[in-house]
């Protein structure tokens, strides 16, 4: 299966509830997660994670959906074939 090389953005509007949960599925495909970086936005109370990636198109779909799936969180990807 190809893979591919993207970003992933996450956006925590309530971190006390989705901290724990997004640090699970984080480390369940810590595999494909090239990199990581975390801003909390306080001046708008929220918290920012982007995510570099590599790997399958399934393997991302599966962790962008486990994220998205978590109240108060939204998640947006980019991807581009891996040459």
């Amino acid at each position: 299966m190809e893979r591919r090389i993207g970003v992933v953005g996450i956006l925590v509007e309530d971190r006390q509830h989705a901290a724990g949960k997004i640090n699970s599925i984080l480390g369940e495909y810590a595999e494909i997660i090239v990199g990581r970086m975390g801003i909390p936005y306080r001046e708008k109370n929220l918290s920012v994670i982007a995510l570099i990636v590599d790997g399958t198109t399934d393997e991302i779909g599966a962790m962008t959906g486990k994220l998205g799936g978590i109240r108060g969180v939204q998640v947006k990807s980019a991807l581009v074939s891996r040459r």
